[in-house]
């Protein structure tokens, strides 16, 4: 869907070195390569088998996991530009993409920043100085205060002319990391602490601002081009209105309120030509992306929120619409090339929407996940042109909890909103990356919300929408498929071996076959006993589901990993993969897959064929939780870092308080009490801790126990003698 807009007008780059990693890195590879540069990629030590490690020509490591140490290190950069022999460095986004310092090195080393100028980066890297800047060269801003080096007691005392409600913004945050709403003063002082705990982690500055919040807003954004020669135009606008905790969900091109509105084309000039004085207020050079603000009950009005001086994630949009691609010509603006197109040679054709996938389990409260990608489809065979997928995926990778949690993003173009959503909706259910929990089924469910499809959007929607969202269980159809899976693998194994029919765990004894028991154990902690009649005969047979009524069930692979389950009749198509995990031992059918991974329609799940003891785990585990027993141990949802701990060890907590904070995939969790108790806790701020670590633990209260019916019978039997007497 894209085409340069010129042929190079001067020599371009010889090497490129790409300053980040995942999905945009690949992005950044395949526009060097179709521009005839070498590109050189940098890794951590967690994404040593990364794929922009695979595909740039040169690789070099440049330190370990930990971002500080490897992506965010200024002179590991350098040193590698000056090892490969790199001209330029593309910094992507993100890491140190927006970063002055970083910037200022490479220039006192000779080497291009493909980006904008220091005093661009300087200016805008800041939200209060940005905000006070463009207010001069008549861009609208949002009322609130923002002065450099206040206090808490300062922002709190400030606070009641700002008016509430209110949101606390990082002055050096992006992406809409560290912002914090606030509905009532009192609520004030302890989430401005949180807010610079965050902003000092995040981006090593803590400097907070306050601004009024506009209810019911659009986030709205422009792209901007310009060149070394004076030229700035703009490439419309992207509206981003779909997000949760201020991070983009969904992304599409045009606005779909400009789209509707009569005036809507002299509302996007306006708000063009305000992005445009914004860049050019700081001589800015390269793509940039001018934020505002847009009220849905007063549409006219647009107010400046920052501009990210960097290419956006969700850039695809407008390069799908407009043609234009974005990555090239910042290319080429950093060589020193003149734009060849004029304002009114931008012309948007269509309409183009991106969902951003994530690593990440949207019913748990979006909690990030980890894993390795044991099956990858990303891109359906009936995506006929109109969708584009930017991924870092492979089979086989690792997805780390090091690093944020999005990994692709699928865009879909249409020639107008309701085919661009269509499109999308499509590719999604076609999308398939199973061993790793995606929040795609979510995207389906929201692109196909009846407010969305209408076009009625705000950057609170999601949170609103989210409670009536039904996720999808494995049912009959999948555990019923896991079992056949397990039984016909260990037929087929234990006939491939030669073994008589004494060998064959088919249930065959003298009167009536015994059913083989298979025990599938579910994601959210359960067990399904699926009873299998007889030897396997090609993916075929008799079932029952916990005592259900006997089925017919039966599995056939038409092609590679993709099963047709049938169940009575009734026949479903899923991607399927199985694994057997952990060691070979003896006394045990190690061929039989312990692990399941199946889907369809955008949805997975992970199956488990479980051992006795496997089994008897769970249903003591569900025991409990019947019987509302709250589980003490509090753990750590995934590998991290604890950033702060609230409660000292012997502190008296009551369920629902918040004991302490780890910080995984660049996002903080706050781990609570599960119940009232005394709390023992051996964890300290700073130390990094492992997926499921028992972090604390809850010693509930000591009560005498209630005297039974029987022995309140006997009392009361004792106290009437003695009144008799």
């Amino acid at each position: 869907m894209t085409t340069p807009l010129s042929t190079p007008q001067k020599p371009l780059f010889g090497t490129v070195l790409i300053a980040n990693r995942g999905e945009i890195a690949c992005r950044v590879i395949r526009a060097l390569r179709a521009l005839g540069i070498r590109s050189v990629a940098v890794y951590s030590d967690a994404d040593a088998g990364a794929r922009h490690v695979r595909e740039a020509d040169l690789a070099v490591r440049i330190g370990p996991a930990a971002a500080a140490e490897s992506y965010l290190k200024i002179e590991a950069i350098i040193q590698a530009c000056r090892d490969t022999g790199a001209e330029a460095v593309h910094p992507g986004y993100g890491f140190l993409s927006e970063n002055v310092d970083f910037a200022r090195a490479l220039e006192a080393a000779g080497i291009t920043f493909i980006g904008p100028g220091v005093e661009s980066l300087n200016v805008m890297g800041d939200k209060i100085r940005s905000k006070n800047h463009v207010a001069g060269y008549g861009v609208p801003v949002v009322p609130g205060i923002a002065e450099p080096g206040m206090t808490d007691a300062q922002l709190i005392e400030a606070a009641a002319g700002v008016g509430f409600p209110l949101l606390i913004k990082p002055s050096a945050g992006g992406g809409g990391k560290g912002m914090h709403i606030v509905e009532r003063p009192e609520e004030l002082e302890a989430t401005l602490a949180t807010a610079r705990r965050v902003a000092a982690s995040a981006f090593g500055d803590d400097t907070l601002f306050l601004e009024r919040l506009v209810l019911t807003p659009r986030h709205i954004e422009v792209q901007v081009l310009a060149d070394n020669h004076g030229n700035v135009i703009h490439l419309g606008e992207r509206e981003c209105s779909l997000q949760r905790r201020h991070q983009k969900v969904i992304e599409e091109a045009p606005s779909p309120l400009l789209e509707s509105l009569p005036d809507g084309a002299n509302i996007r000039a306006r708000i063009g030509e305000a992005a445009c004085n914004a860049a050019r207020s700081v001589k800015y050079t390269g793509a940039g992306t001018v934020e505002f603000l847009v009220s849905d009950n007063a549409p006219d009005e647009f107010f400046f929120m920052e501009m990210n001086t960097r290419l956006q994630v969700e850039h695809p949009v407008t390069e799908m619409v407009t043609g234009v691609d974005l990555v090239e010509w910042q290319v080429r603006i950093a060589a020193g090339e003149v734009l060849t197109v004029a304002q009114d040679g931008i012309v948007l054709n269509g309409h183009s929407v991106e969902a951003r996938v994530y690593a990440e389990v949207p019913q748990k409260n979006f909690l990030p996940s980890a894993g390795t990608v044991v099956l990858l489809d990303e891109l359906p065979d009936t995506a006929n042109g109109k969708v584009r997928v930017d991924s870092a995926l492979l089979e086989g990778l690792q997805i780390s909890s090091s690093y944020d949690p999005m990994i692709s993003k699928v865009i879909a173009w249409g020639e107008d909103r309701a085919d661009a959503l269509d499109t999308l909706d499509r590719a999604l259910a076609g999308y398939t990356a199973l061993g790793v929990d995606t929040n795609v089924e979510y995207l389906r469910l929201l692109i196909n919300d009846a407010d969305v499809r209408a076009g009625r959007l705000d950057t609170g929607l999601i949170e609103r929408k989210m409670p009536e969202f039904s996720f999808r269980r494995p049912g009959d159809f999948e555990i019923s498929a896991a079992a056949v899976f397990a039984a016909a693998t260990q037929d087929h194994d234990a006939q491939a071996a030669g073994k008589g029919p004494w060998d064959l765990r088919d249930g065959w004894r003298l009167g009536a076959r015994a059913p083989r028991r298979i025990s599938v154990g579910t994601p959210d902690g359960g067990v399904a006993t699926v009873e299998v009649f007889g030897t396997v005969v090609q993916g075929t047979a008799a079932v029952t589901v916990d005592g259900g009524p006997p089925r017919t069930a039966s599995l056939r692979f038409p092609q590679r990993n993709h099963a047709e389950v049938t169940l009575d009749g009734e026949a479903r198509v899923y991607s399927l993969v199985a694994a057997s995990q952990g060691p070979v031992r003896p006394g045990r059918d190690n061929s039989v897959p312990t692990e399941i991974f199946l889907g369809n329609g955008g949805w997975s799940c992970r199956l488990e064929v479980l051992t006795r003891e496997a089994r008897l785990a769970r249903v003591l585990a569900a025991l409990e939780r019947d019987e509302g027993a709250a589980d003490p141990e509090v753990r750590s949802p995934m590998p991290g870092t604890v950033v702060s701990v609230s409660v000292s060890n012997g502190d008296t907590v009551e369920a629902g308080q918040v004991l302490l904070s780890v910080e995984a995939m660049k996002m903080e969790h706050q781990l609570v009490a599960p119940l009232d108790g005394t709390v023992h806790i051996s964890i300290t701020s700073g130390d990094l801790v492992k997926a499921d670590q028992v972090l604390a633990t809850i010693h509930a209260p000591v009560h005498p126990p209630e005297p039974s019916k029987a022995e309140d019978t006997i009392e009361e039997a004792v106290i009437a003698m003695g009144a008799a007497e």
